[in-house]
C-alpha cells in the first residue's frame, strides 16, 4: 500500500532531522485515537500487521535522495546518509484488535518513532475503505472536483497546499488529487506535504514542524519553557529556513507570551490549526503591530479543517492585512462521496535522556483536540495559568 519511505509528511523528516542532532537518545511512545469511535471489522488488526511488516522493505532510492538534495539543500548531506540507511523496524508498534476495537501503540527511539503516525494512520484509513467495500466517485469525477476548487482558489487569488496525506481514501486517489492541482492550480497550487508526491509530481514538499516537537519540550524543560525552547532549538538547526511556527500546542494566548520581538521577526510566520481563524488572524496581526512589524510582511498558514467556504471567509478577512497561505487535507485527498475517518496518532509519552518517561499533552485553542491525561493537563492549565 505503501509506495516509497518518502510516503509521509514532509515535517515528519524534518523534525527526525532536528531530532537526530539533538536528541538522539530520548524515547517515545504514541497510541491510536479513535476520536470517531468506529467499530472495526474482524481481521481489521490482522491485515493491519501484515502492511506494517512490509513497510520494513521500504528504502530510499538514490533518485529520491538526488531529489532530496536539490529540494532541500537545508537538509544536510549526513540526514541524507542516515535516511538512505533507515529502516523501519515493524516491532515497535504494537496492534490488537478486540471486537470492533483497535488498539495500536508505537514505542522506540524517537528519532526512529516520529516517522510511524502518518502512514500508520493512511494504512487504517486506506484499509478502511477496501474491507468495506463501499463504492466511491470514479476518477473523472475526483479530478474535476479538484479541478473545480482549484480554480476556485486561484480566483480569489489564494495559495493553496496539499496536506492530506493521513485521511486519504487510498494512494490512488491521493496520486490523481497531486495531479490535478499541478495540471490546474497554476500559481494557486503550491505544492504538497507529501514527499513522495511532491518527488512524483515535481512539486515543492512543504511543511515545518507538529505538535509533538513542543509536547517533547514540555516533558523534557517543563511547560513555561517549552515553546521558547522548541523555538529555539528550530532556529539552532535550520538557521531560519523552515520558518513557519506552530501555535496551537499549548493555546495561542501561551505561544504569543513566548514568540517575542526576536522570534516575529525570525519566522516568516505562524501556523493556525485549531479555534476561530478570525479571532486567530486578529491576534496575531495585533501581535506583529505591537512589535512595530508590518503584518503584510508575515504569513499565516491556515489548516484547521478547510473547505472552500472556510477559506473564503479567511481570505475576504486576510486580504490587506496580512499574508496568508492556506493547507487543506481531507477535504482534498477523501472527498469522493464517504465519510472519511475520525482518528489521529499521537505522542503519549516520552523518555527524555536521563530521565524516566514522563506524560505529554496538548492543548489545543478548542478542548475537543486536547490530547493526554487529566491529572497531567490539569498541571498544565495551572503551571500556564490557563483555566480549568
Amino acid at each position: 500500500m505503501l509506495h516509497s519511505l518518502l510516503d509521509n509528511d514532509f515535517y515528519k523528516f524534518t523534525m527526525q532531522n532536528a531530532v537526530v542532532k539533538l536528541f538522539p537518545t530520548a524515547w517515545a511512545r504514541y497510541g491510536f485515537i479513535n476520536r470517531g469511535e468506529h467499530v472495526f471489522p474482524p481481521g481489521f488488526g490482522e491485515r493491519l500487521r501484515r502492511e506494517v511488516d512490509a513497510m520494513a522493505a521500504l528504502a530510499l532510492s538514490a533518485e529520491e535522495r538526488r531529489f532530496l538534495e536539490v529540494t532541500c539543500p537545508y537538509l544536510d548531506p549526513t540526514y541524507h546518509d542516515f535516511l538512505e540507511g533507515f529502516r523501519y523496524k515493524p516491532e515497535e508498534v504494537t496492534i490488537e484488535q478486540h471486537g470492533g476495537s483497535l488498539h495500536v501503540t508505537i514505542e522506540g527511539l524517537w528519532y526512529r518513532t516520529i516517522l510511524w503516525e502518518v502512514p500508520l494512520m493512511t494504512l487504517i484509513s486506506q484499509i478502511w475503505y477496501e474491507m468495506h467495500g463501499e463504492p466511491r466517485d470514479d476518477d473523472e469525477v475526483v479530478v474535476q472536483r479538484t479541478r473545480d476548487k482549484i480554480e476556485h482558489y486561484g480566483e480569489l487569488g489564494v495559495r493553496i497546499a496539499e496536506f492530506g496525506t493521513r485521511r486519504r481514501h487510498s494512494y490512488a486517489v491521493h496520486d490523481r488529487v497531486v495531479g490535478a492541482l499541478k495540471r490546474y492550480g497554476g500559481s494557486a497550487f503550491s505544492g504538497t506535504s507529501n514527499v513522495h508526491l511532491a518527488h512524483r509530481h515535481g512539486v515543492k514538499p512543504l511543511g515545518t514542524h507538529a505538535h509533538e516537537w513542543f509536547m517533547f519540550h514540555a516533558a523534557r524543560f517543563g511547560f513555561k519553557m517549552a515553546n521558547t525552547l522548541a523555538l529555539e532549538h528550530w532556529v539552532r538547526v535550520y538557521r531560519g529556513d523552515l520558518g513557519i511556527a506552530l501555535s496551537d500546542t499549548f493555546t495561542t494566548r501561551v505561544f504569543f507570551e513566548s514568540f517575542d520581538k526576536m522570534f516575529a521577526k525570525l519566522f516568516d510566520g505562524i501556523r493556525h490549526d485549531s479555534g476561530d481563524a478570525i479571532e486567530f488572524a486578529k491576534a496575531t496581526i495585533d501581535h506583529y503591530e505591537h512589535y512595530g512589524i508590518d503584518p503584510r510582511s508575515k504569513t499565516i498558514i491556515f489548516s484547521d479543517a478547510l473547505d472552500p467556504h472556510k477559506v473564503e471567509k479567511i481570505a475576504r478577512f486576510c486580504e490587506g492585512r496580512i499574508g496568508m497561505s492556506f493547507g487543506i487535507g481531507t477535504n482534498f485527498t477523501n472527498d469522493v462521496g464517504l465519510k472519511p475517518l475520525n482518528m489521529v496518532v499521537k505522542m503519549t509519552e516520552t523518555r527524555p535522556e536521563g530521565q524516566q518517561w514522563l506524560p505529554v499533552v496538548k492543548l489545543s485553542d478548542i478542548r475537543e483536540k486536547n490530547t493526554g491525561e487529566a491529572d497531567m493537563l490539569n498541571l498544565a492549565r495551572r503551571i500556564l495559568s490557563l483555566p480549568t
